[in-house]
């Protein structure tokens, strides 16, 4: 191999419970190889929703040792024990919010002098990140909210998503698909929300403005989609400007009220900002005129903070809905008469693993690998660096003390 090729190896997934999705298909291996100077070997696992097969088919030769690869790529945290001394790996590692469950893993790469690039903040230079299967995560979600309601009310049915080859099976289906009159709220304008929307869209949902979801009636299935201008507003009566929002959200209330009256199932598509106000309360949710059934959080921000009272828990994607008693604050059997349903599962994306891979490997291949062959010469691939050389970056050595706890 010349010296100018760098060697990628693609890890096995080790993470329990197991993640079956790749950071780059069979295909975008190939390509990968044709396109950039780039060698690419993969683990041989059992669990992938790939097969080994489909690796070797395409000339992507299979490797059980890795130790020879410059750069190790896997999607989920990557067991301490099977950590390579000094290598660059790129995963989510869920650490820069000071996760105490992976305060060993990172411990352990800096032990190790691993150079750590997290997928969860590489970035461009106006602060978007450039690579995230949120938009998979919107689309799993808001069929999962669909399913919800179909087990809750026996209306109409639909599969699991995770009993499906792909999203192309399940788009059969949809063209089936007989809706009673719903009516479906989705806040967000993101990655995530536009999955979703992308969702329902596919379903035959009809998209309704704000406006018109408040005032007027529907004999068919509908959703609007809300920005924060439509569901919050400034305590003091200022006029509504996003940015003061984002800076100072705790000089805002919220305005949901007039949407949880007419709706059926809320689907969230926004991250939890500590400052801003919650959608509503638990109190909220005991009044009579609180219609909301079935609450899909995609986000899945756990209380305390959250900006939804009723999600207590993560779910997963065997057993995906509990049921919450308003009264009492406590979580009780799904599709029960006094309950709101729940759907809160963490990890969406992996229920349409082979879509989810496909889609986060053309955004890995197209804006990620050619900024990582540039080393410390991109400021994407800087922005994104945890650790290297057994100390953490500049950007985060706000997480010294985090790695200086015990575990």
């Amino acid at each position: 191999m010349p010296n100018s090729t760098i060697k990628i190896g693609i890890i096995r997934e080790g993470k329990v419970p197991p993640d079956s999705r790749v950071p780059l298909t069979p295909e975008q291996c190939a390509e990968a190889q044709v396109e950039l100077p780039v060698r690419v070997v993969v683990e041989p696992s059992p669990i992938r929703c790939f097969k080994d097969e489909e690796f070797t088919k395409h000339g992507i030769h299979l490797q059980n040792d890795l130790s020879d690869c410059d750069i190790l790529l896997g999607v989920k945290e990557v067991p301490i024990e099977k950590l390579i001394p000094g290598k660059t790996y790129l995963f989510f590692s869920h650490t820069i919010k000071k996760q105490p469950y992976n305060r060993a893993l990172l411990q352990a790469v800096l032990e190790k002098k691993i150079r750590l690039i997290d997928y969860e903040v590489l970035t461009n230079d106006n602060g978007e990140r450039l690579i995230a299967f949120g938009f998979y995560a919107g689309i799993v979600g808001a069929h999962n909210g669909m399913w919800t309601w179909a087990q809750r009310t026996g209306d109409f049915q639909l599969p699991r998503l995770y009993q499906s080859h792909d999203y192309a099976e399940v788009l059969e289906v949809y063209e089936k698909l007989k809706l009673p009159a719903l009516r479906i709220v989705l806040t967000g304008g993101g990655r995530v929300s536009t999955g979703a929307a992308k969702n329902l869209k596919d379903m035959g949902i009809q998209q309704v403005t704000p406006e018109e979801y408040l005032t007027k009636t529907f004999d068919h299935a509908v959703f609007t989609q809300l920005q924060a201008a439509d569901y919050v507003q400034h305590k003091a009566g200022k006029a509504f400007e996003k940015a003061h929002f984002y800076a100072h959200g705790d000089e805002y209330k919220s305005t949901f009220e007039r949407f949880w009256c007419c709706t059926d199932i809320f689907m969230n598509g926004i991250f939890y900002d500590k400052k801003a106000p919650m959608f509503f309360t638990q109190e909220d949710m005991q009044r009579p005129d609180f219609k909301i059934r079935v609450i899909a959080d995609i986000t899945c921000d756990i209380m305390p903070q959250s900006s939804v009272p009723s999600t207590i828990r993560a779910t997963k994607i065997a057993d995906p809905v509990y049921g919450f008693n308003p009264e009492t604050g406590q979580e009780i059997s799904a599709y029960q008469p006094n309950g709101v349903d729940m759907m809160t599962i963490d990890n969406l994306p992996s229920e349409l693993p082979r879509d989810a891979s496909a889609f986060f490997g053309r955004q890995l291949l197209e804006r990620i690998l050619p900024e990582l062959l540039k080393g410390r010469q991109s400021p994407a691939i800087c922005r994104g660096m945890i650790a290297e050389n057994g100390q953490l970056t500049e950007e985060f050595a706000y997480l010294q003390d985090y790695v200086e706890m015990s575990v």
